[in-house]
Parts: structure tokens; sequence; C-alpha cells
């Protein structure tokens, strides 16, 4: 598959799937948290919407599937544009910079890289008491330090072009130099990058999720609703397998995304 193809595929179905969790709710009568114990666990039927069937404590399971997409995608994004902010700034600097700033700025990060991070997210979530905003504090901690060695590295081989030579003689500030020359000139390797840190946040909050420490009833997000379709996957198999799947489509829509990009920026620079 062609990258033009792969994006326009994987871009379209990123899409419909977004759209339906932003209106899904809105055309179907029920609600996310509301429990009638007389439909625990029923399958997918047209007879009360419950399109995709009820849950253990008989809510909607379409509602709150699409209610579990939304927290999924904004935990995701949030924390990849945390992480993007991160790493651009401090990936650059290094790069920029270099010598000896560059030698402890690198070492820093390869400190970093030897922590166990994903038992301090769990040390912060608990300590926190689940904080749902610290959820994108914490993914986001953990992804910049690829995006800053990817800066970094580009960094390194555009600050010897002849714009930025240019720009260093007639006085322009180093910082000016990172922001205004460097920056926008590394937007085509850090797009292609954040649409695959997208994609590992996500795995992350559903892991943080599917052990409890993650978003905390009555929100929801795939993650917790996978968890939960686990414990009822004997008696209604479709609890986990409808989350699932869904949730494993996201991520291939987004990694093929990612490769599509990258294919498509190669092109054009091989031009």
């Amino acid at each position: 598959m062609s990258g033009n193809r792969t994006i326009k595929v994987t871009g379209t179905l990123l899409l419909l799937i977004t759209v339906m969790a932003l209106v899904g709710p809105w055309i179907n009568p029920n609600d996310y948290m509301t429990m009638d114990l007389d439909r625990i666990l029923r399958s997918p039927s047209a007879a009360g919407m419950h399109w995709f069937g009820t849950d253990g404590l008989g809510r909607d399971l379409f509602v709150r599937t699409m209610h579990g997409i939304r927290v999924t995608m904004l935990v995701a994004i949030v924390a990849s544009l945390v992480s993007l902010v991160i790493g651009v700034a401090y990936g650059a600097i290094a790069g920029f910079v270099g010598g000896r700033v560059d030698a402890v700025m690198m070492r820093l990060v390869d400190t970093l890289y030897a922590l166990p991070f994903i038992f301090f997210v769990i040390l912060l979530m608990v300590a926190f008491e689940r904080n749902f905003l610290l959820i994108f504090v914490a993914i986001g901690a953990i992804n910049w330090l690829d995006m800053a060695r990817i800066v970094r590295g580009q960094t390194l081989s555009l600050r010897e072009r002849e714009f930025v030579e240019a720009a260093r003689l007639t006085g322009v500030s180093a910082a000016r130099i990172i922001f205004r020359h460097i920056a926008p000139n590394l937007m085509g390797i850090v797009i292609v990058y954040v649409t695959l840190t997208i994609p590992q946040a996500i795995l992350v909050e559903s892991f943080l999720s599917f052990l409890g420490l993650g978003v905390q009833e009555p929100q929801t997000s795939l993650g917790a609703l996978v968890d939960a379709g686990v414990n009822q996957m004997e008696r209604a198999a479709f609890t986990l397998l409808i989350p699932a799947t869904l949730l494993a489509a996201i991520l291939m829509c987004f990694n093929f995304l990612g490769d599509g990009l990258r294919d498509y920026f190669d092109a054009r620079h091989s031009q």
C-alpha cells in the first residue's frame, strides 16, 4: 500500500471512529451511567437500542464504549502533546548547543531510560489518589525521551545548514534560531513520530486502566472496558470483544498512519 493511500485509508477510518464516538451517544437515548439490573449482560440488540448489549451492571455498552473512546483518545493526544513540547525543546537545545551541554543533557536521558518508569507511574497514581489529570503528565513524562533523542539527532544536522549559519552571522540569538529556524524544519519527523507516540500512550493508559489505576468509575476508557470484559467473557464474550476490537483498530490505524506519513515525507525529500 503506497504512502498516500495508507494515509487516506487510515485517516478516514480514524475520522469515522472519532465521529462515531462524538455523535453516537447523542443519537442513542441510553446513558453511560444508568444501571438497569433487569438487563444485565444482554446481548447486542435493537431492542432498547442496546446496539452493543449491556454490561455487568445493566449499563448500555454502546454508549460506554463511545465514551471510552473519547477518554482514551483525549488522554493519548494530550499526553503526546506534553511529550512533544518537552521532547522538541529538550532535543533541539541539546543538539544546537552541543559540546558539554549536549553530553550532560543526553546522559540524563540515558539515565532516565534505565529507570522503570511504569512503576513510577503506578506509584504516582497511587500516591495522588489516581488523579485524572495526573495520567496526562505521567504518560507524557515517559514518551518525551524518545522524542528528545530523535529531535537532537535531526538538530545536529540542521545546525550546519546555510540558513542557520546566516542567522548566526546576522546576530540572531540562539533561542530565536532554535524556535524560528530549527523547530519548523523538524515538523516532518515530529509529525510522523507523534502519530507513533499516540498508540504508545493509548497502550500505557489502557494498561493502567486494566490494572484499575487509570480512569475511575463512573468514567471509563477502552482499557477499563477491556478489564471489565475479561471478568465477564465466559458469560458474555461481546463485553470483551467489542472494546478490544476497537482498541486494536485504533492502534493499527495510528501505526499505519505513521508509516504512511514517513513514506510520504521520505518521498518528498528524495525529489
